[in-house]
This record gives structure tokens, C-alpha cells and sequence, in this order.
């Protein structure tokens, strides 16, 4: 590569500003197994804020967006928590039930005591980000 390809510029940090401060904490610690230079790390930094602000200048509501799916992916995976828990208990009592459908059915008439009633089969489910 010739050396009218390279540019060269000066940086620098005024530590007294937070998110000057910030970026300068991040160069010294970052990895040098992933990131081989500042000049790599900056680049990629500049170009991704730059993609992601013109973006955002082109559609006002991608954040927006971009937060009801996160949201909607939340949900599923908590309703696929749930099923996966929930499902083989369900088919057991199907199948269980399946066999005694041919007999009639006793009603009794005094409520299932408390030890009778199965708890909630997902209660370890965190349901806290409904309310984020």
C-alpha cells in the first residue's frame, strides 16, 4: 500500500469530560487478541456510529422499533420457557385421562383440598420485563 493511502491524525482525551474519559478507559483495556490497533477500533467505531446516525436521520422510529422486537423476542422465549416445562405435564394428564374417557365421570360435590390442587408449573418464570 502506498503512502498516499495513509493518513495520519491526533486524538486526544480530556478526562475531565465523562465520555471522553470513557473511551480512553475502553482503548487501555481493550483486547488485543480482538482489536490489534486503535487505528482498527476507532474505524470501526466511527463507521458504526455514522451507519447507525444516518439510519435514524432516514427513519425517526428504528429505535422504536428496535425495542418493541427485543420486547416481542423476550416474550417468546419466555412462552417457550414455559411450554417446554409445561407441555410434558400437559400430555401426561392428556394421555392419563385419554384412557379413562370411556368410564363416566364422578362429580363430587366437596372442593379438592389444598394439597390436591397442583401449584403453577413456571413459577421461576421472570416475568419483570413486562414491565421495562
Amino acid at each position: 500500500m502506498s503512502r498516499n493511502h495513509i493518513w495520519s491524525t491526533n486524538l486526544r482525551f480530556n478526562l475531565d469530560k465523562d465520555i471522553q474519559r470513557k473511551a480512553w478507559e475502553y482503548l487501555q483495556t481493550m483486547d488485543r487478541q480482538v482489536f490489534k490497533s486503535y487505528s482498527q477500533v476507532i474505524a470501526v467505531a466511527v463507521v458504526d456510529f455514522f451507519v447507525r446516525y444516518y439510519r435514524k436521520q432516514d427513519d425517526p422510529y428504528l429505535e422504536t422499533r428496535e425495542r418493541e422486537e427485543r420486547f416481542v423476542s423476550q416474550i417468546v422465549a419466555a412462552v417457550q420457557v414455559a411450554m417446554e416445562k409445561s407441555l410434558p405435564v400437559f400430555l401426561a394428564g392428556y394421555t392419563a385421562g385419554a384412557g379413562q374417557a370411556a368410564q363416566p365421570q364422578k362429580h363430587e360435590s366437596v372442593p379438592p383440598m389444598a394439597e390436591d390442587i397442583e401449584p403453577d408449573p413456571e413459577p421461576d418464570i421472570d416475568w419483570g420485563f413486562l414491565g421495562e
